[in-house]
């Protein structure tokens, strides 16, 4: 092998070292610009309770003007009371809208309505939160059902991304679209085909996006949160199937405070991939891809980990489901969808 060659070689390798450590250092003590919401015009989906409401009021909080959206009225007004106990100014607005956001008419509605009160420029960070699970077994679904299912999970995030990102480009805003997948994004388990697919093509929509809208300047984050004790949690619990309950039983599941703070704290950190505990870090970093990584040392780590702990985990989760094989026949006969 030539010298010239070597050096060369050598030469490439420190500078890839040098770069390396320079993001790390970048990403270690936060040399980065933060993104500051104050007086930003952030836009929330699903802002009436749970996650969204939670975000709404942290946005809040730090000096933000705020239009949440959802469909029922009664609790968009008890959470615009909520708002306002955040206020921290007085030029912050506060709104709140009533559309349904699973079509791209009513999104783009949503979007015109929230954009009046700024003589018609639209909002400046959008929080795609709406979303909802109905658990249950893949055998007992309907063509209506799994259609459902897209839509509250995708559509309800997709559609207003789309009329989003039309009117930022046509203003030329350069703002931020923030996508709220799971960490059932990552993976998935019995119980959740009517939830999970919607969850993984937001992540798919969200790594088109974050590459394709560097053209116009808009930042793209997704976050992948488990469990978050709302009400929509205990909803989705009443129809879960037990055997998706005994294995999520020692799940640690975060309020809807912490898991907004984690991920308002990584919009504004700049980072793509948003996850709020060790596990969704562990699943993060094993299923990265090409996917930007948060921090290259920790990732390194989190993914041995992964490589180590999830096919055992798997395991652990394979032999419950088979432990309720006979449970689960008498389930089928009982509801006639066996012989």
């Amino acid at each position: 092998m030539p010298d010239a060659w070597v050096s060369v070689s050598l030469t490439s390798l420190a500078l890839l070292a040098g770069l390396v450590l320079l993001a790390a250092s970048v990403n270690m003590f936060g040399l980065s610009k933060r993104w500051d919401p104050s007086l930003k015009h952030c836009f929330v989906t699903g802002g009436s309770s749970g996650a969204g409401l939670a975000l709404a009021k942290l946005l809040a909080q730090n000096g933000a003007h705020v239009s949440i959206v959802a469909r029922d009225q009664a609790k968009l007004n008890k959470a615009l009371e909520e708002l306002e106990a955040a206020r921290q100014n007085p030029q912050q607005v506060f709104r709140a809208y009533s559309f349904s956001v699973n079509t791209e008419a009513g999104s783009a509605a949503a979007i015109e309505a929230a954009s009046e009160p700024f003589d018609g420029r639209c909002p400046d960070a959008f929080f795609l939160c709406a979303g909802a699970s109905r658990p249950g077994f893949f055998v007992e679904q309907t063509e209506e059902s799994l259609r459902t299912g897209m839509e509250q999970t995708y559509y309800a995030q997709a559609f207003t991304a789309l009329a989003a990102s039309k009117t930022m480009v046509q203003q030329g805003v350069k703002g931020k679209i923030v996508f709220c997948s799971s960490i059932l994004g990552y993976f998935s388990m019995v119980g959740y085909s009517t939830y999970s697919p919607g969850k993984f093509a937001i992540r798919g929509l969200a790594e088109t996006l974050q590459s394709e809208f560097m053209l116009y300047g808009i930042d793209v984050h997704v976050a992948f949160p488990g469990t978050i004790y709302s009400p929509g949690y205990e909803e989705e619990n009443r129809v879960k199937p037990k055997v998706t309950l005994k294995i999520e039983e020692t799940d640690e599941g975060a309020t809807p405070e912490v898991v907004a703070k984690i991920i308002l704290d990584g919009v504004r950190s700049g980072k793509f991939h948003i996850t709020v505990d060790f596990i969704g870090n562990v699943f993060r970093s094993s299923t990265a891809g090409s996917t930007e990584r948060n921090s290259y040392a920790l990732d390194w780590v989190h993914g041995l980990i992964g490589y180590i702990a999830l096919p055992i985990w798997r395991n652990s989760v394979d032999s419950t489901v088979l432990k309720h094989r006979e449970e689960h026949e008498a389930y089928l006969r009982e509801r006639g969808l066996r012989s």
